[in-house]
């Protein structure tokens, strides 16, 4: 491994496992976003989204790391992820590798191409990650239409907008993650300095995450809202505390929801009940 890859090598581990968690817990959101469609899909729909959220958080982690590592060594630094990835997903599907008809080398060759794919389809879309354009919202778009036509409808507007939720949650944490971790050209690691009590995270220069993201759609005459969580969140949560989180979101979501219909309506002339989150 060169030394450029062993330099971002904590950031490249942070961000195999943040991928893939991301893959995991979308395919999930997308299979309760409209149950009469989800849950007919098939073992080889589930992987086939895997890989269509594989391919959008690619192709936003090199949008991302262009800020954040030289452009001689973004080449590198890309190919090196994409090793970690292929490694870590490898660990990940052991288990169920003995009784199925994937190998190895085939975890490998399916995220190469899902690379491949990922840079001749979303490269074209000329946005910054942190900017909210025209643009950014068409590449949200297209990755909503390619992981619902995966679903089996490329219209549907409930798998549309939970892919837009997923990977718009996840842009501040591969933000953060690269802040936090790419060393600075020249720079000395210091000790971390403790957050003395009532010290706002203002002043001790601490890192924004949006851990929960609420998002509100309209699709025809019908309004819908719905949350979800940073997957590493997700996990780092007890379940008494994910059920009392859900309980408090779906409280939130419907009071967005409601607010929204009513303001949507003033402009539209119209008044439909909102569709709730599930």
């Amino acid at each position: 491994m060169k030394h450029s890859i062993q330099e971002h090598e904590p950031i490249l581990k942070d961000l195999s496992n943040t991928i893939l968690d991301v893959c995991r817990e979308s395919v999930t959101l997308i299979k309760q976003s409209d149950p009469a469609v989800t849950t007919t899909f098939s073992q080889k729909q589930e992987w086939e989204i895997y890989l269509e959220f594989l391919k959008v958080l690619f192709n936003l982690v090199d949008r991302v790391s262009a800020f954040h590592v030289p452009i001689q060594q973004q080449p590198e630094f890309m190919n090196g992820l994409e090793d970690y990835v292929s490694e870590r997903l490898k660990i990940l599907l052991a288990p169920s590798l003995s009784s199925s008809d994937i190998d190895d080398q085939e975890i490998v060759v399916a995220v190469g191409q899902a690379v491949a794919e990922s840079r001749e389809m979303y490269e074209p879309y000329k946005f910054v990650c942190s900017e909210d354009s025209k643009e950014r919202n068409a590449f949200f778009q297209h990755v909503g239409e390619r992981v619902a036509g995966r679903a089996g409808d490329a219209k549907n507007q409930a798998i549309v907008s939970t892919t837009t939720l997923c990977i718009s949650a996840v842009l501040p944490a591969l933000t953060a993650l690269f802040e936090g971790k790419t060393p600075e050209p020249g720079a000395k690691a210091s000790p971390a300095q403790p957050q003395t009590a009532g010290q706002s995270p203002a002043h001790s220069g601490a890192k924004m995450i949006k851990l929960i993201s609420v998002v509100t759609s309209i699709s025809g005459e019908e309004f819908e809202t719905r949350w979800g969580l940073l997957p590493q969140f997700r996990r780092d949560l007890k379940p008494d505390q994910v059920n009392a989180l859900t309980d408090y979101m779906n409280r939130v979501a419907r009071i967005v929801g409601d607010r929204f219909a009513i303001e949507s309506s003033k402009v539209l002339g119209k008044v439909e009940p909102p569709v709730g989150n599930a």
